[in-house]
């Protein structure tokens, strides 16, 4: 300001420059007052300018990466009136969406000086639930496989997002964005979910209490955790309504690879991968391994289970079975079929526990583990029926136990 008092521009313009350089015009970094000191300069400034200048004052806004709400607010011109100005001035200034730089720059801080990874994220949420990742490796087995290949997922095109989009994403169309939102309650789905959407963009939580659980009765207090991200309309490369013989024309239009992917966005959403050990009345034992989707019976995206079976099975020779449950139907393929289908699936499944349980089945069928082994490991990625495992309806406290801050407070 003692600059614009000696009316000074030159001056006033390098110190804009580095306050937003240091990040002071973003309340979240600074706090309000100092973020509103900073828009007060800059629109003290715009009125002090002739019009050659205001547009070097957008041109320069623009290349330290300020949005156009900023801007905006800060010289109270929104809409047309703004507009205006860019087409006055020459310039080109598109809608994307700013990330948030506070979470970028606490991150790379945290990896840097703490340590702080995603592998550390994974193995905390494993020994939340009761995974013991260090003797998993000393078998072969590592437990967070899952992350591997996360990063190409940040290109929404990749037949994943389709599959997630077939089963637990929601696709919500507002005014001029499309947001993709995830919901859950469940200790697992609460690092995943999170760790999926920020590989396309910065992401926001919701948490709203949803009191007490009717199937959880030794729940007192349940929370729904929501993350969801907002992309431009024609960031969302996927119709977001499809028919049966849209939706069976795109799964024919992929190869085999882009096929097995979408495979794996739909059961990291909808699906479970399940083994059991089958006593019968003469002594026999059977071992079963499973691999289900599901769709509720009342839901548009019912018929998506009839296409898939059929794809599948003329394209790998993959058979599965469909049933009618009570509020469900269900896809399923059993042994044989589901080992061939979770080898085709396995580099492209990301959910955690979903993943290690692949994992460990093959290296059971591929013999690089004793059945002892085995069902010692499995039964460790089981759920409690009925009972307070910790697997289920603790999303906000894992999130909280895994989140990067929490590596703050030493041992």
């Amino acid at each position: 300001m003692r600059c614009l008092e000696n009316n000074d521009v030159e001056c006033a313009v390098k110190l804009i420059v580095v306050l937003i350089k240091n990040q002071c015009h973003d309340g979240y970094a600074v706090g309000k007052e100092v973020a509103d000191g900073v828009r007060g300069v800059v629109r003290e400034l715009w009125l002090r300018n002739n019009d050659e200048e205001r547009c070097e004052l957008l041109r320069m806004l623009r290349d330290l990466g300020i949005s156009k709400k900023w801007i905006g607010v800060s010289l109270r011109a929104w809409g047309n009136g703004l507009n205006r100005w860019f087409i006055k001035c020459g310039i080109e200034w598109g809608n994307k969406a700013r990330r948030n730089n506070v979470v970028k720059n606490v991150e790379s801080l945290l990896r840097e000086k703490l340590g702080w990874d995603e592998i550390m994220m994974c193995k905390e949420l494993l020994h939340f639930i009761g995974i013991d990742a260090e003797v998993l490796r000393r078998y072969g087995i590592e437990p967070c496989a899952w992350l591997s290949g996360l990063e190409l997922l940040s290109d929404l095109r990749r037949p994943y997002w389709l599959g997630l989009q077939s089963s637990d994403l929601i696709i919500q169309e507002i005014k001029a964005s499309i947001r993709l939102m995830l919901k859950t309650t469940n200790t697992i789905s609460a690092i995943f979910f999170p760790t999926l959407l920020k590989t396309v963009k910065a992401l926001s939580l919701n948490i709203t209490s949803r009191g007490k659980a009717p199937l959880a009765k030794y729940v007192h207090k349940l929370f729904e955790l929501s993350f969801y991200i907002d992309l431009g309309v024609d960031e969302w490369p996927w119709p977001i309504k499809l028919s049966a013989d849209e939706f069976e024309r795109m799964l024919n239009g992929f190869n085999d690879e882009e096929l097995a992917e979408f495979v794996a966005g739909i059961i990291d959403g909808d699906g479970t991968v399940h083994y059991e050990t089958i006593h019968r009345k003469n002594g026999v034992q059977e071992h079963r391994v499973y691999v289900i989707i599901v769709a509720c019976k009342k839901c548009p995206k019912r018929f998506i289970l009839n296409v898939l079976k059929g794809v599948i099975a003329k394209r790998f020779g993959i058979v599965g079975k469909n049933y009618a449950m009570r509020t469900e139907n269900a896809l399923v393929f059993y042994d044989k079929d589901a080992i061939k289908l979770l080898r085709l699936i396995r580099p492209f499944v990301h959910h955690p526990l979903r993943r290690l349980r692949i994992e460990l089945i093959l290296a059971y069928y591929d013999g690089r583990i004793s059945r002892e082994v085995f069902e010692k490991f499995y039964e460790m990625t089981e759920y409690e029926r009925g009972g307070p495992d910790v697997k289920r309806n603790h999303g906000l406290e894992a999130l909280a136990r895994a989140a990067p801050q929490t590596h703050t407070h030493g041992g």
